[in-house]
């Protein structure tokens, strides 16, 4: 299955869920709250099958991931030690192109890994351009000096109140630290992993 490249508000108009964790699909007098269709689509009562893939597809559109690469990402969580919901949600956020974004030099995970994808990103120095490269806490993410003048990042930076406490960002020298791995509690408590891996367990 590809990357999904529709509406966003498509989306988190369907799951109710802020695709975006802004709330932005959702301000008033921007965009509609209800299901997408015509009238709007009534939301019935959902059964656990329903529920999980719910949860599964939301969190995916959410990364902007394939299901190819959800599933591989949930594979590699599960034989980690710990807790394999939080384990998961850990390496999504742990892909270079999501730090990226939580550092603000994007407004989106989408432009963020574009931003990779052109080679505008360094790691400890050394040029990255694979959006799921999985970094490790210490790693030194750093933007391009060709890329300081670039107006949407400068615009993001700019829009950027704060960033999650396990990422640091200078915005003078355009460079962020992957401090350590993010708490659950820190992660979007809407996201209910443990739905994710009942959904997978079924398909063992």
């Amino acid at each position: 299955m590809s990357r999904y490249l529709g509406s966003t508000f498509k989306k988190s108009r369907r799951y109710g869920f802020s695709i975006l964790e802004n709330d932005k699909e959702f301000s008033k007098g921007k965009k509609r709250t209800t299901a997408p269709g015509q009238h709007g689509q009534r939301r019935s009562k959902l059964s656990n099958y329903g529920l999980q893939l719910n949860e599964k597809q939301k969190v995916r559109y959410m990364y902007g991931l394939t299901e190819r690469q959800f599933r591989n990402t949930y594979t590699k969580s599960k034989k980690m030690k710990g807790i394999t919901g939080t384990n998961f949600l850990i390496a999504l956020e742990s892909r270079l192109d999501n730090l990226v974004y939580r550092m603000g030099l994007a407004l989106t995970r989408a432009g963020a890994r574009q931003l990779v994808n052109h080679s505008h990103i360094l790691v400890n120095g050394k040029k990255v351009n694979i959006p799921s490269y999985s970094c490790k806490p210490g790693d030194v993410i750093t933007l391009k000096e060709a890329a300081h003048k670039n107006v949407k990042i400068l615009e993001s930076l700019q829009s950027q109140v704060s960033t999650l406490d396990f990422v640091k960002f200078d915005k003078t020298k355009f460079t962020g630290t992957y401090v350590r791995f993010p708490l659950r509690e820190e992660l979007n408590v809407n996201i209910n992993d443990a739905l994710i891996v009942e959904w997978y367990n079924r398909l063992v």
